[in-house]
């Protein structure tokens, strides 16, 4: 069995989307990346639980300033990896909006989540840092939420420059997905 799953990678500017992205399809790490115009668009083949998902990676744009344009690119996705900088305490705290801002746009209401604090190998250098538990608690809490919908929202810490749980986060969505899909089948 196949899938074709539209996945966006979201938060604020700077958290690492394009850096995650770039080191899941294999060209590596540069601390030098432009900034996301919009959104840019990748694909990348997996075999999650013996079935073959094609995702169909959107990296948007997280500043505040692409909001209008970026409603556009979440119609018809089907999962989310929503990022956050471990260094920056107030890429945690805007999490809320661009959930809203997802749940929103996709045309679906609520849509499998995986949450990633990307950066922990940056994490010793900010004493302010947020934390695995914090991260962990808010995936919690949300879970209360989703789980009417049928997915739990599990997080995962990442680092893009090491590779630190790349390719594990991408698996993660595509199970959460495939775990909602078998439940949507059952009901």
């Amino acid at each position: 069995m196949s899938f074709l799953m539209k996945i966006v990678l979201a938060g604020d500017g700077a958290v690492g989307k394009t850096a995650l992205r770039e080191r899941y399809l294999g060209k590596g790490f540069s601390s030098n990346y432009m900034m996301t115009i919009g959104a840019d668009f990748a694909l990348k083949e997996a075999t999650i639980r013996e079935k073959n998902i094609k995702f169909q990676i959107w990296d948007l744009a997280g500043q505040p300033r692409f909001g209008t344009v970026r409603s556009v690119y979440y119609y018809g996705c089907l999962g989310a990896l929503l990022l956050f900088d471990v260094t920056r305490p107030d890429t945690f705290t805007n999490l809320e909006n661009w959930l809203e801002e997802i749940f929103k746009h996709n045309g679906k209401g609520m849509i499998p989540i995986v949450l990633l604090g990307n950066k922990v190998d940056l994490r010793e250098q900010f004493p302010n840092h947020i934390t695995d538990s914090q991260a962990e608690e808010f995936g919690s809490n949300l879970s209360k939420k989703t789980m009417e919908s049928g997915f739990p929202v599990k997080y995962m810490p990442t680092s893009a420059k090491t590779g630190l749980n790349v390719s594990a986060a991408f698996d993660m969505l595509g199970s959460v997905y495939l775990d909602y899909v078998e439940a949507q089948q059952a009901k």
